[in-house]
């Protein structure tokens, strides 16, 4: 097939045609890793895609899940994959959250179950205040503890908004992980994901900002799981992650350096809370079994090709990526069609998305090689390219 190149050309590419078999892992992991998940359309049910509140596919939204948790991977669910606060709003997100919770319940692996609770069900014209912010958080962390979820404590645009100071997070974050039943996971998303969450923990300087959450986790240790980063920047990471108290974890969101981080330092690893993890499962899970077993070779051997098609995904815009998360699943024959919530699959272009279909096909992700080049033929065909 002729496929679209960055350089404004038609190559010719030929498929490998050599797909990794999902399946269970046959030792317990060694690192905890929650694959957040993306929401399929029901195209035929959407109206007002741009205005409206999504129209989902709950049968195949959580044959997804099911596909993730079958192969030994936990979910965070209702996070920035899922577009919240990008075509996904908060009533569909609670709803997505309880019946996830549901599937998990039944499941008979007994998956891992992180939910993002946000403050995305108030307009931001009344999140001016410290308690606004609080209470928006609370509704939404009592709403997943009754579903029997863990909370993540997602990074929310409204500090930013109000200018929030280091003092006023850790009031607020401070009150919300007091009041969970559980230990929480806190969430450091980097504007690079979201450029209204510049600033966040009260500083624009990363120095400055690491002190301040690392505050926050010194004061309540024991009700603190973890911390998700999401700053694609290792060196803080591996720094940051040496200063956690003893028993909390670093979930690492480097959707760039996620391979070097998960296998650490001999000292100290990371552990995986991942977008791209939806999409390179068969991946993920094998390498991770592989890590399990000391066998370094085959963990390298399978996750290391999963990069350069993670860094294609997650490139420059980087909040863009759900876009390539849906494509994959599409390709895979998760799902019949490549509509998003907010006509989102609109947002790349399809040079990228021939280069994501080259990547994954070479790192060993293309489930069912004949129906991805079909797919993959019919969207190039929409764009004007035979």
């Amino acid at each position: 097939m002729r496929l679209p190149t960055y350089a404004g050309m038609l190559e010719r590419y030929e498929p490998t045609g050599d797909p990794l078999i999902p399946r269970a892992p046959s030792v317990p992991l060694t690192r905890t890793a929650f694959a957040a998940a993306h929401v399929v359309s029901d195209p035929l049910a959407e109206r007002d895609p741009w205005v409206g509140r999504p129209a989902v596919d709950w049968k195949n939204t959580l044959r997804f899940r099911h596909w993730l948790w079958d192969q030994g991977l936990g979910l965070a669910e209702a996070m920035d994959t899922a577009q919240r606060g990008m075509g996904v709003d908060w009533l569909t997100a609670k709803e997505l959250i309880e019946r996830t919770m549901r599937e998990a319940k039944a499941h008979p692996l007994k998956p891992r179950v992180a939910c993002g609770a946000g403050t995305d069900q108030m307009p931001p014209a009344e999140l001016k205040t410290a308690d606004a912010i609080l209470a928006a958080y609370s509704e939404q962390m009592e709403a997943i503890e009754a579903a029997g979820g863990q909370v993540i404590i997602m990074a929310s645009r409204a500090f930013p908004a109000i200018g929030a100071s280091r003092e006023t997070y850790a009031e607020v974050y401070g009150r919300l992980i007091e009041q969970a039943r559980e230990p929480v996971i806190l969430h450091w998303l980097g504007d690079m994901f979201d450029p209204a969450l510049k600033g966040y923990w009260g500083s624009a300087d990363v120095a400055a900002a690491s002190d301040a959450v690392l505050s926050i986790i010194a004061a309540n240790p024991g009700k603190v799981d973890g911390i998700k980063i999401s700053l694609l920047d290792q060196a803080h990471e591996e720094v940051f992650r040496s200063r956690l108290p003893e028993g909390v974890r670093l979930y690492t969101g480097d959707d760039f350096n996620y391979a070097a981080l998960i296998e650490g330092d001999g000292k100290r690893h990371s552990h995986a809370l991942l977008g791209i993890f939806a999409a390179i499962a068969p991946a993920a899970s094998q390498a991770l079994e592989a890590l399990a077993k000391g066998d370094l070779e085959t963990y390298r051997s399978l996750l290391e090709p999963t990069v350069p098609l993670s860094r294609e995904i997650f490139k420059a815009p980087t909040q863009f990526y759900k876009a390539g998360i849906a494509f994959l699943a599409w390709l895979n024959g998760a799902q019949s069609h490549f509509i998003m919530p907010g006509g989102f699959q609109s947002s790349r272009e399809i040079t990228h998305y021939a280069e994501v279909f080259r990547l994954a096909d070479k790192a060993r992700l293309l489930s069912d090689p004949d129906l991805a080049a079909e797919r993959m033929g019919l969207l190039l065909r929409l764009h004007g390219i035979e």
